[in-house]
Formats: C-alpha cells, structure tokens, sequence
C-alpha cells in the first residue's frame, strides 16, 4: 500500500523540531551539527533573528496578492540584485527548477525574435543538474534523472564535463542558442569549473553569438566567498539561475538577465502565481543585504580557509576513508574511499549532517555563519566518523 506521502525521497530516519544557528534538535533532545544545511539553503543558519524579524512582521502586514499588482517588496529585491550583479532585469520564482524553466524559454524565445526559429539547442555538460522538471533533467541529462522520463525535450546537447574542444565544435554548427553551466557543480561531487575554462567558455559563446546561462542555485549567494560565484572568474554569463540560498530558508528563486537576453520576455510570455511574492521578497531582500556586506564575505572567505585546512587535516589523518577535498568556500566535498553512504551514516552516527554527491563524495555545505568553535566541533565529530569506519574496516 503506497504511503500518503508519495515514496519519492530515501529518508533517513531523523526528525527535527528546531534548529538554532548551526544546530538541529531532534524532540528527544539530540543535537546535531548541520553541515548540509537544508542543502546549502540556510545560509545564515536556522532561526537566525534578523530574519525571523523580517518575516514576521511582512506576515503580519501582508502575505500574497499575486502578479496583478505592483509588489514593492519585489521592486526593492530586484534593485538590490541588479546593482550587486551583471544584470539588469529580474524575474522571481519560488525554486531554482522554475528558474531553469525560464533560463530555457527566455534563450529560446530571444533567438525567435531575431528571426533564427532553428537556433534552439543548450549545450550541457556530464554530472549537472538543473532541477528536476522536463527542462532541467533534459538539461543535465543523466539515466539517474532522465531513465522513464521519456520522450525527453527535446533540443539539448551533453558534453563531457571541461571538454571545451566539444564545445567550440558544436557551437560552429549554428543552431545552438545557450550553453548553460554550473560554476561548481553540486550534485555531480563538487567540482569547480577553472576560472580559465569560463574564461573560454564565455570567448567560445560571443564568437558563436550564443548566450551563456549559469545556474548559480548552489553555488551562489556568498557560498563561495562572493556573492556568486562567477564573479572569481571575472567573467559574466547573459543570464543566471539563482535560488537556495537566497531566500534563507524561505521558497525563493530568481533568473537573473542582461536587458539584451531578455529582450523576448514581454508581457505575456512567462508568470508565476507566488513567484515574487511580499513574504519571500522581504526575506529575500535582507539576506541579500547581510551577505553582499564585504565584511561578511571576507568572515565567508576566512572561514572557508580554516574549514579547508582542516579538512584536509582530516584526509591525511585517514587515507583509508578519505582521497582528497575538492571544492569553493563554504562549498566542499569530501572525496571518498570508502562508500560515501557509509561515511554519511557514521556522521550521522556522530551527529554532524552532511550531503551526499556523485562520484562518491560527502559535500560540506555548512551555513555561512557558522562559528568557529562549530567549525572545530565538525572536525572532531567528522574525526569520529572516520575512525567508526576504519573500525568497520578492521
């Protein structure tokens, strides 16, 4: 008999009923160290004050009134990322699939408008993800997204990952209308683009005429240790995808756009019920505000030097668990030798949650105010982690 709630996820048996900064209790008392952060959403941790404030006095004012109307939360939001960004133009979503379903219609719809209806395709690359909607597994391909799923929408091409000599070969075919990446891939195992290779990337695509779509859903929002991540490079794509972290906690997502890429998006041809709306705009607005602080990009910065090195302290310490640490800022991952479901059932064990990714990796997404001592504290109890399974081992 299948359960009320659809069997879509392999839950781990943990329940949750607070959480205060960098912690998580259980409702018998038991603390854990969060390390996952709901996925690299809570970025300024659980219950943090300034935000549950903002929240809570937007709630009491006003929820939701739809798209019909002017939303001067949403107004002030999209000021705030077109001054700290590359961009001129934002639209809101409530997830980063439904900023991937936007990103591939407003490339597409760009090329219509200039009268090149055949210049459809998006160049991927292996071990991304997009989301899981038709666009976004079409996207990323993959068996593990795609396998059922089909016919696939079609129009979407796969390169190997850093293969830029693929990349130049089919953007000469003409009909290609994006490329869209990730900076540093999430799901695929924390593997970061070389700054060199957007570099490249960004050349190939102005050469060919095509955009240059990042998904930033992970990656972005000060995770490492700038407000998005491309910036390193210093090189900007024509549109980007951003959610997770932007909204703290609270559903928020958002594409981010040149005004020539989304020159095709006039009235009528995209919308969202919530998307944008007064509660999570708020929200929105001030997290950006706390994170786009230079101060507390370069607290993100050194605490991400010191999470590094003691990370790899830990690989060293045991070779047998561990291969090596990969990764940007707060945004990194644990390359393991053992399997990392393993590794990820003895943190649990030692109560320090983090996330699993492809190519057997353990990601460390902590929020980007974790304390010191916490960092410490996570060492210590990965340290435990690592000792269970060399035990297991023996």
């Amino acid at each position: 008999m299948i359960p009320s709630l659809l069997p879509t996820y392999n839950r781990v048996d943990l329940a949750f009923e607070q959480g205060q900064g960098s912690w998580l209790f259980t409702a018998g008392g038991e603390r854990y160290l969060d390390l996952a952060a709901g996925i690299a959403v809570n970025a300024l941790g659980h219950a943090n004050p300034d935000l549950v404030e903002v929240l809570t006095r937007q709630a009491a004012r006003l929820w939701h009134v739809s798209n019909l109307y002017t939303i001067p939360q949403q107004q002030q939001l999209a000021d705030m990322l077109v001054d700290a960004s590359f961009a001129d133009t934002v639209f809101f979503t409530n997830s980063g699939t439904e900023a991937c379903e936007l990103a591939v219609k407003m490339a597409r719809k760009y090329w219509h408008d200039k009268g090149q209806e055949g210049r459809t395709r998006i160049i991927g690359f292996e071990g991304s993800f997009h989301g899981r909607s038709s666009a976004g597994i079409a996207a990323a391909g993959g068996d593990k997204l795609t396998k059922g799923f089909g016919p696939l929408l079609p129009g979407f091409t796969h390169l190997p990952f850093g293969d830029l000599d693929g990349l130049t070969n089919a953007l000469s075919e003409g009909d290609v209308a994006a490329v869209i990446i990730e900076p540093v891939q999430g799901e695929g195992g924390i593997r970061p683009v070389a700054d060199d290779d957007l570099k490249a990337i960004r050349a190939a695509c102005d050469a060919a005429g095509a955009l240059l779509i990042f998904d930033e859903v992970q990656c972005g929002m000060g995770r490492t240790g700038k407000l998005f991540a491309h910036e390193w490079s210093g090189v900007s794509p024509d549109i980007m995808m951003v959610a997770k972290g932007i909204g703290g906690g609270f559903p928020l997502g958002a594409v981010l756009a040149t005004e020539d890429a989304a020159s095709g998006m006039v009235a009528g041809t995209h919308g969202s019920t919530y998307g944008g709306n007064p509660l999570a705009c708020a929200v929105g607005a001030k997290v950006v505000e706390i994170i786009n602080d230079p101060a507390f990009l370069e607290d993100v910065r050194r605490k991400s030097g010191l999470l590094r090195q003691k990370l790899e302290g830990l690989v060293a310490s045991h070779p047998d668990v561990f291969d090596a640490v990969r990764g940007s800022g707060l945004m990194l991952g644990l390359v393991c030798k053992a399997p990392n479901t393993d590794v990820l059932t003895a943190c649990y064990d030692a109560g320090v949650l983090c996330v699993p990714a492809a190519d057997n990796v353990l990601r460390v997404l902590p929020a980007l105010t974790i304390e010191d001592d916490d960092l410490n504290e996570a060492l210590a109890r990965l340290e435990t982690a690592a000792k269970t399974i060399e035990g297991q081992g023996t």
